[in-house]
């Protein structure tokens, strides 16, 4: 005689409870509803962890902000009429003149620096990133991080030694001969550079190591060349990117100012310098508030190159994901 066996009772059914009518799978309104909860207090708790961070952004970036456009459209407590009353003379002033012509020198002199460290700085990225030396690598990329992180004075001090009108390496190769003079547009251009470069490098190096083998290894197996290859998908996928960096490195020289400042002083005009001269007095005094919408006039340049970029870097995160 036998008897029939005991059914064993899943795992999920004892998770739903084990009562009679109850299916032995939870289904998917189930598992959604006990998933729900605990997505919504992972998402409270990511919100918390970013909270020290928003209030630092508000703190050191909002309030500036909100402080240099209000001072950029009223008067100096200097000014006849007394302080604190709403004009827009300060920001046509900025725009006129002498500001003009310093910050159409700015935005030269930063396209031009970005551009070369861009085009630069690439090729030297994929040296790095294709070295067989790990030792190589690590060294150019450590190197790099120190470069990129050294200017100011010191910058210009070793320029001036080096490069100067009486340099070890200008009077050994005879440079003043040739038309080289290190303190006029030309040359400080080349000393940015030496900072924009190895920036360069760090900040291309994470989205050349993005590009799959894969896609080489199907463009040479369709019969590709190598330039083909980096015209129709290395580069097209690497244009966010490069524009990005491009960016970064704009910043980066738009907003220099301890290293002209010390090596070329006005013979360059530069809008850095002249909002300093503005707050120092040593133009005219009570220049505070035109220095203020020269400041504002840099946030408008920075807030429109960033308007290209954001939304190419969302494609190429699709692509470098």
């Amino acid at each position: 005689m036998t008897t029939a066996p005991t059914p064993v009772p899943t795992p999920a059914a004892a998770d739903l409870g084990g009562g009679a009518g109850t299916s032995g799978t939870a289904t998917p309104e189930a598992r959604t509803s006990r998933a729900t909860p605990r997505r919504k207090r992972g998402g409270s708790r990511a919100w918390l962890a970013a909270l020290p961070l928003m209030l630092f952004f508000l703190i050191g970036f909002g309030l500036p902000t909100v402080a240099i456009a209000i001072g950029a459209f009223t008067t100096s407590t200097d000014s006849p009429g007394g302080g604190g009353t709403f004009t827009t003379a300060n920001l046509t002033d900025s725009l006129q003149g002498a500001y003009w012509t310093a910050l159409f020198g700015s935005v030269k002199l930063s396209l031009l620096t970005a551009l070369i460290g861009t085009v630069v700085g690439l090729p030297l990225a994929q040296a790095v990133v294709t070295s067989r030396f790990r030792l190589f690598r690590e060294a150019v990329l450590s190197g790099s991080g120190v470069l990129a992180n050294f200017g100011g004075v010191p910058l210009a001090f070793m320029f001036v030694a080096t490069l100067g009108n009486s340099g070890e390496v200008t009077k050994k190769l005879g440079l003043t001969k040739h038309g080289w003079n290190l303190y006029t547009f030309s040359g400080l251009s080349v000393v940015y550079l030496y900072f924009l470069v190895p920036l360069m490098i760090l900040t291309i190096t994470p989205a050349l190591e993005g590009l799959r083998v894969q896609w080489r290894e199907a463009a040479y197996n369709n019969g590709a060349t190598v330039r083909q290859y980096w015209r129709h998908v290395a580069l097209p996928v690497l244009l966010p990117s490069l524009l990005g960096g491009f960016v970064l490195l704009f910043g980066a020289s738009f907003a220099a100012y301890a290293t002209a400042e010390a090596m070329v002083g006005s013979s360059v005009p530069l809008i850095s310098m002249q909002i300093g001269d503005a707050l120092s007095g040593n133009v005219l005094v009570g220049q505070g508030n035109l220095a203020l919408a020269l400041g504002l006039d840099m946030i408008v340049v920075a807030c429109l190159v960033m308007a290209i970029y954001l939304p190419l870097q969302r494609r190429s995160a699709k692509w470098l994901a």
